[in-house]
């Protein structure tokens, strides 16, 4: 009889070893896949409101400081202005808002666009909201029949 109460005992703590070894392997593993996504945070110079120019240099973008600062979980509505090349405001143009937490992996929780332009190159973005704290990237997609199209980035630090 203490043998086959014996044998249960032990299969019981088989499975129950073999469970808790199965959820430490899949933690393990969305950890380490955590650890190949880390990109490294740019040096302070490349944090703020710019100016900032796109990688061909056809754009330069300044966020205009907010009238609050950037916390999370809050609707922010921005103006960004934009000049060419020569420094003249670029108006007209097509402008895609998207962005996210490189260091995360995940993009915005929103879906900001640009909703209006006010002239003299500014543009207003609306329905941009960070989800937390830490280092977030904004990227316009700026784009102009003369210019063509480039991306400008900021990394803010919520």
């Amino acid at each position: 009889m203490k043998n086959k109460e014996t044998q249960k005992h032990i299969a019981k703590r088989l499975v129950t070893t073999m469970a808790v070894l199965a959820v430490i392997t899949v933690a393990v593993s969305a950890g380490a896949g955590m650890l190949f996504n880390r990109v490294p945070k740019p040096p302070a110079d490349q944090f703020g409101f710019g100016p900032r120019t796109s990688a061909q240099g056809h754009y330069t973008a300044t966020i205009e400081s907010p009238a609050q600062p950037l916390k999370p979980r809050r609707m922010l509505k921005l103006q960004v202005t934009i000049r060419d090349a020569a420094g003249a405001p670029v108006d007209g143009a097509t402008i895609a808002v998207d962005g996210g937490m490189p260091q995360h992996g995940h993009g915005l929780p929103t879906q900001p666009r640009v909703t209006r332009g006010l002239g003299e190159g500014r543009y207003e973005i609306e329905g941009l909201r960070f989800n937390m704290g830490g280092w977030w990237e904004l990227h316009l997609d700026i784009s102009t029949p003369a210019a063509g199209a480039e991306r400008v980035t900021f990394n803010l630090q919520v």
